[in-house]
């Protein structure tokens, strides 16, 4: 089936399949928090990102098979809710960006920091630290060798805008710079955008939008 990245908490994973990777989205939580399972088609490995909310939901997506690993995208409650559960039934390896480590109840084991590698099985992520949206937000980037790339943005970068700065211009200012030079300069519009809440979207959608973004302030 068409995946097309519209989950909702209560409702089914949408599975995007790709070459040599899988990626299972689910909605969890009072937040419509997104949860994204990644396996390696090759190995079977598994990685989850954002372990939000609702554990039992997240284990049963998993399965028997497990999860080597849980990165958290930044340190903001909503996305580790289930965390300490889920690394608990799984023994999944941490990795949670370096600034934002302190801010995550559940001990990293990975401090992550920009152009690091996170890998799942044979695949390859590569983290991008964004500064703005909080001190530590990370976005792991799969630079796909058989079609375009796919970056999982945590709360950085939505349709529609950049993540909530609270206001802060200078935050703003610093969470656009980074969106801008480290995804949008980098990456080309066929770019998959995997939010950590809501729709999916792609960067040449929401490319000519930026000077709109910098105008507004938010």
């Amino acid at each position: 089936m068409t995946y097309s990245g519209a989950v909702k908490v209560g409702g089914p994973a949408d599975v995007h399949e790709l070459t040599d990777l899988m990626v299972s989205k689910v909605a969890v939580g009072p937040g419509n928090n997104n949860a994204y399972l990644l396996r390696c088609r090759a190995t079977g490995e598994q990685l989850l990102i954002d372990a939000a909310n609702e554990a039992g939901t997240l284990l049963r997506l998993i399965g028997d098979d497990g999860i080597a690993s849980v990165v958290t995208t930044h340190r903001h409650a909503d996305h580790w809710q289930a965390l300490a559960e889920v690394v608990a039934a799984t023994g999944a390896r941490t990795f949670a960006g370096r600034y934002d480590a302190e801010g995550i109840p559940v001990p990293t084991d990975v401090l992550v920091d920009d152009n690091d590698t996170i890998r799942v099985g044979r695949v390859e992520l590569t983290a991008r630290h964004l500064v703005g949206h909080t001190p530590g937000s990370i976005v792991l980037v799969y630079d796909d060798p058989h079609g375009a790339p796919h970056v999982f943005t945590g709360d950085c970068l939505f349709p529609g805008g950049v993540g909530n700065t609270h206001r802060d211009p200078k935050a703003f200012a610093s969470l656009l710079h980074d969106v801008e030079t480290k995804l949008f300069d980098r990456l080309p519009d066929e770019t998959w955008v995997y939010p950590g809440h809501g729709h999916d979207t792609m960067l040449g959608v929401e490319r000519p939008r930026l000077p709109e973004w910098r105008a507004r302030g938010w």
